[in-house]
């Protein structure tokens, strides 16, 4: 029998209520006749900053402080998590002149949104266990650039850094206490990439904290495959400042607030109504299909350990487990790294091996990412060269991503372990 990387369908199948509610969200959609923006959409900002951006369970938050952290979210819905960022780049008229710092172990848009605005990229490696943005080298990243006249920071090119950049990967949070430690001694914005990790819980050392939370900018992806996803694309962008989320909401909307008139220039950023209607009928499951995920890492680590696999198979890191916070990990992707695995000339390397016996099967599997950004063809111009980022290469070379959507169920984990056993022998 198959095993699927994600399947969609299951949860049509095994969730027969959420079906009906998401068809009813979406014919009210059809009826008001209200496609873009509108009551959908500024009932999802709110009810997503409710839901997914307030305090963790476990806060001792008084009412009166839960009242401040509810007046700082304002969530801007977008047609995409790229979409987002863009937005938010523009509106902090980040552009040629600037350089934002990011890691090269991640999807494309974090990269592709920087470089479209015309700001230089430079880039930071990765933590080896938790490939998260380490920062350990981007403290040493930033001590090596050139202080200018002003007292900022200035690139090789000469342009003046603005901006940090942090991908939550996976479904967990960066270390983002050092990180922002560190862009308020360089005076440096940060952008939280939460795309991946809606819901998630950060122990933040001046209280806990949620994912998209932590910085004064941050954005999230709805893509179909997320913990949390729509109908098709769909994102947020949230600002902590009032005025700079409503710089947002114009940018998104081509800079109009009365129609035809422009303040800014923007672009057609716009959250569908429909996507809207159908991520508030989702929206309710994402702590019950959170909690699933981890459910079935537990069943993956019981299962390398009962297969003796765990020297020769790095498991997902879990840097904030003895936090006590719930949702200290969502497990957006189950990540693996196969250890030992460099090809030679006469035997394929083991996750090749692994790959091979999975296909034989049927079994579904991704890698995430097979080329580092600062690798890529597009960005060549930047001069990095193999080597130069090799936490990040390494990781592209040797990670598999194993299926761990909630309908997931536990004899498929089972034989997907046996699978790679197999291939270990």
């Amino acid at each position: 029998m198959p095993i699927p990387l994600f399947d969609l369908s299951r949860q049509k199948k095994e969730q027969a209520s959420l079906y009906e509610s998401m068809k009813r969200a979406a014919l009210e959609v059809l009826e008001h006749q209200e496609f873009i923006l509108g009551r959908e959409v500024e009932a999802f900002e709110s009810e997503i900053v409710r839901r997914a951006l307030q305090e963790p369970s476990s806060s001792s938050l008084n009412e009166e402080e839960l009242s401040l952290v509810r007046k700082r979210a304002h969530a801007i819905g977008t047609s995409s998590g790229t979409d987002a960022l863009l937005a938010l780049l523009l509106a902090q008229d980040i552009g040629p002149g600037d350089a934002v710092i990011t890691t090269p172990y991640t999807f494309f848009a974090t990269a592709g949104c920087v470089h479209r605005v015309g700001a230089e990229l430079l880039f930071c490696d990765i933590d080896p266990t938790t490939y998260l943005m380490d920062p350990e080298k981007l403290q040493k990243l930033l001590a090596s650039l050139s202080p200018d006249a002003e007292g900022g920071l200035r690139t090789a090119r000469g342009n003046r850094v603005k901006m940090i950049i942090p991908i939550h990967l996976f479904g967990v949070c960066c270390h983002m206490d050092a990180i922002m430690s560190l862009a308020w001694q360089y005076e440096l914005m940060v952008i939280e990439d939460a795309a991946q990790v809606l819901g998630a819980d950060y122990p933040s050392s001046d209280g806990p904290k949620k994912a998209g939370a932590i910085a004064p900018m941050s954005y999230f992806s709805f893509y179909p495959t997320k913990n949390l996803g729509a109908a098709g694309d769909a994102g947020l962008a949230v600002c902590q400042d009032a005025q700079l989320a409503q710089r947002v909401r114009l940018i998104r909307n081509h800079g109009m607030e009365e129609r035809y008139y422009h303040k800014v220039v923007g672009g057609n950023f716009r959250l569908d109504a429909l996507q809207a209607a159908i991520l508030r009928a989702r929206l309710p499951f994402l702590e019950k299909w959170n909690e699933k995920r981890r459910e079935n890492a537990a069943l993956y680590r019981a299962a390398f350990l009962q297969n003796g696999l765990l020297e020769r198979i790095a498991l997902p890191a879990e840097p904030w487990v003895q936090s006590g916070l719930k949702n200290h990990h969502l497990y957006h992707q189950y990540v693996i790294r196969i250890l030992e695995s460099a090809p030679s000339s006469s035997h394929a390397g083991l996750r090749e091996r692994v790959i091979a016996n999975f296909i034989k099967k049927k079994i579904g599997y991704a890698i995430y990412y097979p080329v580092p950004l600062h690798l890529q063809e597009c960005f060549a111009y930047l001069g990095y060269m193999q080597g130069d980022f090799p936490h990040a290469e390494s990781a592209a070379q040797e990670t598999l991503a194993l299926p761990i959507f909630p309908e997931l169920h536990p004899e498929e984990i089972q034989e997907v372990v046996a699978t790679i056993a197999q291939a270990m022998d």
